[in-house]
């Protein structure tokens, strides 16, 4: 099946209800058949639903679709987009372990990153950028995975996935990509070397602004056998989960196994089945969504450019744009509908055009139906220094902007006006 058909249809087979859309199952734990079915299914030994902390029948037509969509062997839904890159580090590193990261990030993940990890004795190191052999330089025999976002957010920055994915396997260790902001409609990481893919399922696969929500998709492409004495934790029995070695049994998907049976199980940052069904009902109209927020984009881009207002403008759609060849070869033409400018007088300005919004919604997201803007340097992004804010990106008037699906022309009345009031002060006229 093609992607939009998967995202209407993958996953799912109506049980004898013939319902067709995927039921929701509002319940905490299932019936075992007997003493025997239930030491098989909590062995691993046997597939099976027994308690909804772990896994749950509408949850997993979730995981499935999404691991389809992206290419991947099987995936894992969780409660958050954070705890998706959360389970993502924690199911390969372990304390004394490091991995290296691409600096154009998300706020809360560069402070998950920077700030929480090394608490648990995780060294993170940060690339000066996202190239290939700025990266390859900081990885030694300690190292556990190499992570980035395929479209940095909200830089805007299109990693070389197939470089990057090079100097990671060179070493002997995995690719993680968070491939939110592109969606596998537009890219698919793990067609060019990633090995795990996570998701905020909160942004444009939920698209309407109502659903919490991350994924965990495992390749199946890294022989964690081959290196087994770095990946201790997938090569030697795991005694919190019967003895299990997840290289040996689950050749295909050891990654999401080990997330869903040591993470989730044991912290529990389980995503709900309505969850899952309204995230499964955004799904289903990615597709169609993508393709207006695309048209808008471009037109809002243009009109920021034209504009004497706007001392820059960033959109990968851009000829001079300088990721714009990577855009067109990793997402074949088509962009996504993130645009980062700055007004005319500075971080002043930012905020002025901010405050003086009335259509666009202040917000964190991004990806909704809704278009959303958000001033990174005073809220996102505002733990980080200078020097952290400019690595990942950020400039101190910088606005993201995340277009949605309104008419173009009641979008660029809102800017205009903005506009016309955060660049006032600097032009002497407040």
């Amino acid at each position: 099946m093609r992607d939009e058909t998967i995202a209407i249809h993958g996953g799912y087979t109506p049980d004898s209800t013939r319902a067709v859309a995927v039921p929701i199952y509002q319940t905490v734990a299932h019936d075992f058949i007997d003493a025997e079915h239930a030491g098989a299914v909590l062995d691993l030994e046997v597939p099976g639903f027994h308690y909804n902390r772990i896994n749950n029948p509408t949850n997993d037509v979730l995981e499935k679709r999404i691991a389809a969509l992206e290419g991947g062997t099987a995936g894992l839904v969780v409660s958050s987009g954070m705890a998706a890159v959360s389970y993502a580090v924690l199911t390969v590193a372990t304390a004394g372990s490091n991995f290296v990261v691409a600096p154009q990030l998300y706020g809360a993940t560069f402070t998950y990153f920077a700030h929480v990890l090394p608490t648990l004795g995780i060294e993170v190191r940060f690339a000066p950028d996202d190239r290939a052999d700025s990266i390859a330089a900081l990885i030694d025999g300690a190292t556990c995975a190499v992570f980035c976002e395929s479209i940095g957010n909200p830089a805007g920055n299109v990693v070389d996935l197939e470089a990057v994915a090079a100097v990671a396997h060179r070493a002997g260790v995995p690719l993680i990509v968070d491939n939110t902001v592109a969606t596998p409609l537009m890219l698919k990481p793990i067609s060019h070397g990633a090995d795990v893919v996570v998701h905020s399922l909160t942004k444009f696969v939920g698209g309407h602004g109502t659903t919490l929500g991350g994924a965990i998709v495992d390749g199946g492409t890294f022989p964690w056998a081959e290196h087994a004495e770095r990946f201790p934790l997938f090569n030697q029995p795991e005694p919190a989960f019967h003895d299990v070695v997840f290289a040996r049994d689950f050749p295909e998907r050891p990654f999401t196994v080990r997330a869903r049976s040591v993470q989730l199980r044991n912290t529990g940052a389980t995503l709900s089945p309505l969850a899952a069904f309204q995230l499964l009902q955004g799904l289903e109209t990615m597709s169609v969504r993508l393709d207006r927020h695309e048209s808008n984009a471009r037109a809002v881009a243009d009109y920021l450019a034209g504009d004497p207002r706007v001392e820059w403008v960033s959109f990968v759609g851009f000829p001079d744009h300088p990721y714009y060849d990577l855009a067109q070869r990793y997402l074949k033409g088509r962009v996504p509908s993130i645009i980062t400018f700055g007004a005319v007088g500075g971080y002043q300005a930012g905020l002025d055009f901010f405050d003086a919004l009335l259509l666009f919604k202040r917000l964190l997201n991004l990806g909704d139906a809704k278009s959303l803007a958000i001033h990174p340097a005073s809220t996102t992004h505002r733990q980080l220094s200078d020097a952290e804010r400019a690595a990942a990106g950020i400039r101190p008037e910088t606005i993201r902007l995340s277009i949605g699906l309104e008419h173009i022309d009641d979008l660029i009345e809102d800017l205009d006006q903005a506009l016309a009031k955060a660049t006032a002060r600097s032009a002497g006229t407040a």
